[in-house]
C-alpha cells in the first residue's frame, strides 16, 4: 500500500519535519514492514512560464519547431527563448518551464543546448515528463488543469509533485489498511497522533423515495459458506457531469504516488476515494443501462466482455452485476465494457457494495483478473463504509466534474449483528507473558475501535465494522501485543521437556548421511520428478512390482511421473557436473519415493472439517488413501577416485568402491547386509548384486549398463547402489558394548573349495557358526577360480581372528576353532579345504 504523506496528515496529525523513512518507522512499531519511500524525482528549477511569443520554423525534415520567448519571472532572468515541438499552445498561455539545472525523472538533466539553430534555454514540459500521466501528445497547459499562477512560481508545489509516498506491506488479514483511512488510524495508534476518521462523517444517504429511485436487488441461490455474494449495495445517481474536464493536479499526483495512473476525471474519482477509503467503486454511464440493476450468479455458459476487451465464458460461482440486457460486470473484479463511463457520458451511476470474500478471490483467480478492487474485497471492506463512500463520489463529481447530486438511487443493506467476543481478564497476560493492567487492555481495544463492556469474569468485546480479522479471545490478545508494544514482549527461550528430541529413525538416518559424508560422499538432493522410461528402468530398490504416479500439474511436461528410485535424479546430477568439467564424482542422496501397488486406487474420499483435530480412525483413513512413501539412499561414483599425480597413476573408481559405501551405510545402521548376484535392467550382466538384511532384500548394488551410461552423457564406468532405508533401520537390532579383551588375537587362514553357485556369505555364515565364541572376526580376502581348483568351483579364502575374554588362546585351540567351522561349512555347504 503506497500512502502519499500529504494525503495522509489530512486525516492523521503527521509532524511537517516528518520524513518518510520516521513515518514507516512509526508503522513498524504497530505491526506493518516497511518497504520504501517513493517520490516523482524532480527537482528544480521547475516553474510557471507565460508564452509571449513563438516563431513557427519548418525543418528540412519535415518536422516543424516553434521558436519561442517564454518569461520566467525576472528573478530567473526574464524571456528566456525556448525551442518546443509541441503545437498545443497560444502565445499568452502559462506552461511550466524547466530550467538548466532541473532534473526530470529518468534522471533527464536539463541543460540549455543548442538545437535546430536556437540555443534552447530549458524545456516546456509535458505531463509524461513530468511524471504526472502517460499524455506525451502535446505540452502541459495549466489553463486546462484550471489553474492561474504567477510567473515564476515553483511548479513543483504548484502541481503537488514535492509529495511522497511511503510503501507499506499490507497483511492478508489486515485489509482495513489498504486505504489512507487504515494507515492513518494505525499511524494515530503508534504516535498518539489526532486521527478524524473520514467515515465518520455524516452524508446524506440515498433517498429511496424520490420518483427517480433506482431499481436495486440481490438474488443469489448459491450462496458460498452461507452467505451471500452482496450483503450491501448502494448505488447513487449523478447527473450532468462533464467528463472532459482535468482531473486536479494534486488529485493525479496522489494517484501517481499510489501506483494508480490518471484516467479521466470520473475514473479518477472512484479511484481516488477507492485509496482514501477502502471502499471499491465501480462507476456507470446511466444512460447506457437498460431497467434497473440485479446482482446474481452466472449462468452455465454466460458470458462477458470484460473492460480489458476480452469475452469471459463465466462460472456459476462467479458473482455478476446484471441489468435488463445481461451481466454489465464481473462483481468487485471488474467492469462490463458496455456501460463504461467514456467521454459521451453525462449521467453517472455510482456503485458502492459489500461482496462475499471467497467469491471474490475464486473468480479474479480462476479469471487471472487481479485488481485494486478484488485485492481489497477478498480481504474484507468495511460493510458501514458504502454510503460514505457513495456520497464521497458523488461531492467529488460535483466539484471536479460539474454533476449534480441527486442523492437518489437505490440501497440494499444487511442488518449487522455484532459478534459479542468474551476475554477472560487473565488470557492476555497468560497468553502474550506480559502483566498487561485491566486499562491497558481496555485503552488498546477501545483504541482499534472495539466497544468493551465490563463482566465478572473480564469483558465483552464487539470487534469495529472494518476488522473481519477479530474473531476471537486471542486475536484481541494480539492487538493489546500490537498496541502497547512488541517490545514489551521479554525474549524467553522455551525449555524443551524431558524425552523429546529425534526418533530412533531420524537418528538412524542422520548417522547414515554423517557417515556418508564422513566418507567422502556429496550430498545433492534433487527433484523427485522422473520420465515414466526412468521408473521402468531403474524399477525400486526392495524388488516388488510398482506403479507410477503422474502429477495432474507437473513442472516440466517431460517429467510427469514422481520416482520410485533415487538413481535417475544422481545420474541428472553427474551428468551437470561432468558438463561442468567435474569428472570425478562421489555422490549421494537420501530422500522419499513413491511406490503404489499396481491396481491399488489411492486419494482422498473426504476433506476433513476444518479447525477440527481428525481422530485416529480419520487419520488412519487418510493415511490408506496415500501410496507408500519409502525413505531410500543412495549413492554414485563415476571417475577417478584417487587424482593421477607425480609418481603415481590415477586409480579409477572400481565395483568395491561402492560395495564400501554399502557397508558404511551398514555399520551407521547396526546391520550386517549380504551381498548376492542378480540382474536388473540397468545393471551389467554379473556386475551386479542383491543386497539383503536377515534374508530380506532391501536394495541393489552394481555397475550401471554402458548404453545407460551413455545415454546420461556420463563418459567412463558408473558404480550405484540404492537401499530401502527404512527397511535397513527397522532390520537393526540394539548394539550391546562389550569390554574389549585385553589378550592377544591369534589369526589363522582357511582356504575352502566350493561350488561356484555357493554365495560367500552363505559360506561365511556356516565358518562362524561352526567355529563359536572365540572367532572374533571372518573377512573374506580372496576369490580364486583356475588352475588347482576344480572346473565349476571356486576358492574362497576368509581371514580369522580369535580371542578369549580370559586368557591367552593356544595355537591348538585356536586351529580347533578353525576346523569346527569348517566341518560346518562342509556339512552344509559341501565344502572342503583347498590343498
Amino acid at each position: 500500500m503506497r500512502v502519499p504523506l500529504s494525503w495522509l496528515r489530512e486525516f492523521v496529525d503527521v509532524p511537517v519535519s516528518a520524513t518518510g523513512e520516521d513515518v514507516l518507522a512509526d508503522l513498524v512499531r504497530v505491526g506493518f514492514e516497511e518497504e520504501e519511500v517513493l517520490g516523482f524525482e524532480l527537482t528544480g528549477p521547475i516553474v510557471v512560464g507565460e508564452v509571449r511569443e513563438f516563431v513557427e520554423e519548418p525543418q528540412s525534415n519535415g518536422k516543424t519547431i516553434r521558436w519561442c520567448q517564454v518569461d520566467v519571472g525576472d528573478a530567473l532572468g526574464g524571456v528566456r527563448g525556448i525551442v518546443c515541438g509541441a503545437r498545443n499552445f497560444f502565445a499568452g498561455d502559462k506552461v511550466v518551464v524547466t530550467l538548466p539545472g532541473a532534473v526530470l525523472p529518468g534522471p533527464f538533466p536539463i541543460a540549455a543546448r543548442k538545437t535546430y539553430g536556437h540555443v534552447s534555454d530549458g524545456m516546456i514540459a509535458s505531463a509524461k515528463e513530468l511524471g504526472l500521466g502517460d499524455e506525451h501528445s502535446g505540452i502541459l497547459r495549466l489553463v486546462d488543469l484550471g489553474i492561474d499562477a504567477p510567473v515564476g512560481t515553483d511548479a513543483i508545489a504548484l502541481l503537488g509533485l514535492d509529495d511522497v509516498a511511503v510503501d507499506v506491506n499490507v497483511t492478508p488479514d489486515r485489509g482495513y489498511a489498504l486505504s489512507i483511512r487504515g494507515i492513518a488510524r494505525e499511524y494515530s495508534h503508534a504516535t498518539g497522533a489526532a486521527f478524524r476518521d473520514p467515515g465518520a462523517k455524516v452524508w446524506g444517504e440515498v433517498n429511496l423515495h424520490d420518483e427517480t429511485a433506482f431499481a436495486v436487488a440481490v438474488e443469489d441461490d448459491a450462496p458460498i459458506r452461507g452467505r451471500v455474494g452482496a450483503s450491501e449495495f448502494v448505488a447513487r445517481i449523478v447527473r450532468d457531469v462533464d467528463p472532459t474536464k482535468p482531473t486536479p493536479p494534486w488529485m493525479i499526483a496522489r494517484l501517481t504516488l499510489a501506483g494508480i495512473r490518471s484516467l479521466g476525471i470520473l475514473i479518477d474519482i472512484t479511484n481516488y476515494v477507492m485509496i482514501e477509503l477502502g471502499q471499491p467503486i465501480h462507476g456507470y454511464d446511466l444512460d447506457r443501462l437498460q431497467g434497473g440493476i440485479t446482482v446474481r450468479r452466472a449462468a452455465a455458459g454466460e458470458t462477458l466482455q470484460t473492460l480489458d476487451g476480452k469475452t469471459r465464458t463465466l462460472h456459476p460461482e462467479d458473482l455478476l452485476i446484471t441489468d435488463a440486457s445481461g451481466p454489465i460486470g464481473l462483481a468487485g473484479v471488474m467492469g462490463g465494457g458496455t456501460t463504461e463511463m467514456t467521454d459521451a457520458t453525462r449521467n453517472v451511476l455510482i456503485e458502492a457494495a459489500t461482496f462475499d470474500t471467497v467469491t471474490i478471490a475464486r473468480t479474479a483467480r480462476r479469471h487471472k483478473l487481479p485488481s485494486e478492487a478484488s485485492r481489497r474485497f477478498e480481504r474484507g471492506v468495511d460493510p458501514a463504509i458504502a454510503f460514505v463512500a457513495a456520497a464521497r463520489v458523488a461531492e467529488l463529481m460535483e466539484r471536479y466534474a460539474g454533476g449534480t447530486d441527486t442523492r437518489a438511487g437505490g440501497a440494499i443493506n444487511a442488518t449487522r449483528v455484532d459478534t459479542m467476543i468474551e476475554l477472560p481478564r487473565d488470557f492476555v497476560s497468560g497468553l502474550i507473558g506480559v502483566d498487561y493492567t485491566a486499562d491497558e487492555i481496555v485503552s488498546s481495544l477501545e483504541m482499534i475501535g472495539a466497544t468493551v463492556r465490563e463482566t465478572a469474569a473480564g469483558w465483552v468485546v464487539a470487534a469495529p465494522s472494518w476488522r473481519p480479522d477479530l474473531t476471537d479471545k486471542w486475536t484481541l490478545a494480539e492487538e493489546v501485543a500490537r498496541i502497547t508494544g512488541y517490545d514489551r514482549i521479554p525474549s524467553v527461550l522455551p525449555i524443551p521437556p524431558a524425552g523429546r528430541g529425534f526418533t530412533a529413525a531420524q537418528q538412524g538416518r542422520r548417522r547414515v548421511a554423517n557417515a556418508l559424508a564422513a566418507a567422502g560422499y556429496v550430498e545433492t538432493p534433487s527433484f523427485p520428478f522422473v520420465a515414466e522410461a526412468d521408473n521402468r528402468l531403474h524399477g525400486s530398490a526392495g524388488g516388488g512390482e510398482v506403479a507410477s504416479v503422474r502429477l495432474a500439474n507437473p513442472l516440466d511436461g517431460q517429467h510427469p511421473f514422481l520416482r520410485r528410485s533415487l538413481v535417475p535424479g544422481l545420474l541428472q546430477v553427474a551428468h551437470r557436473n561432468v558438463s561442468r568439467g567435474l569428472l570425478d564424482l562421489a555422490l549421494f542422496e537420501s530422500g522419499v519415493v513413491f511406490r503404489p501397488a499396481i491396481g491399488q486406487a489411492y486419494g482422498t474420499p473426504f476433506v476433513p472439517p476444518p479447525a477440527v483435530r481428525p481422530d485416529a480412525a480419520t487419520l488412519a483413513e487418510l493415511d490408506a488413501a496415500i501410496p507408500p512413501q519409502p525413505r531410500h539412499i543412495a549413492v554414485l561414483v563415476t571417475g577417478n577416485r584417487v587424482a593421477k599425480q607425480p609418481g603415481a597413476p590415477a586409480e579409477s573408481f572400481e565395483l568395491l568402491d561402492v560395495l564400501d559405501a554399502v557397508r558404511t551405510i551398514a555399520g551407521a545402521a547396526g546391520v550386517r547386509i549380504d551381498v548376492s548376484q542378480t540382474q536388473r535392467a540397468a545393471l551389467h550382466p554379473g556386475r551386479a548384486g542383491a543386497l539383503s538384511v536377515d534374508g530380506v532384500e532391501v536394495g541393489y548394488v552394481g555397475e550401471v549398463l554402458p548404453t545407460v551410461a551413455a545415454a546420461a552423457d556420463l563418459p567412463g564406468r558408473v558404480y550405484v547402489a540404492e537401499l530401502d532405508l527404512d527397511r535397513v533401520l527397522d532390520a537393526a537390532r540394539t548394539v550391546t558394548a562389550v569390554t574389549l579383551s585385553g589378550y592377544p588375537a591369534a589369526t589363522q587362514d582357511v582356504s575352502l573349495v566350493v561350488a561356484e553357485d555357493v554365495a560367500a556369505a552363505t559360506l561365511r555364515d556356516a565358518l562362524v557358526e561352526g567355529a563359536g565364541p572365540l572367532l572374533e572376526a571372518v573377512r573374506l580376502v580372496d576369490d580364486y577360480r583356475g588352475a588347482g581348483v576344480p572346473e565349476g568351483s571356486k576358492s574362497l579364502t576368509f581371514a580369522l581372528r580369535f580371542r578369549a575374554p580370559d586368557r591367552t588362546l593356544t595355537a591348538a585351540e585356536a586351529t580347533e576353532a578353525k576346523l569346527a567351522g569348517v566341518a560346518r561349512a562342509q556339512e552344509r555347504c559341501g565344502a572342503s579345504i583347498r590343498d
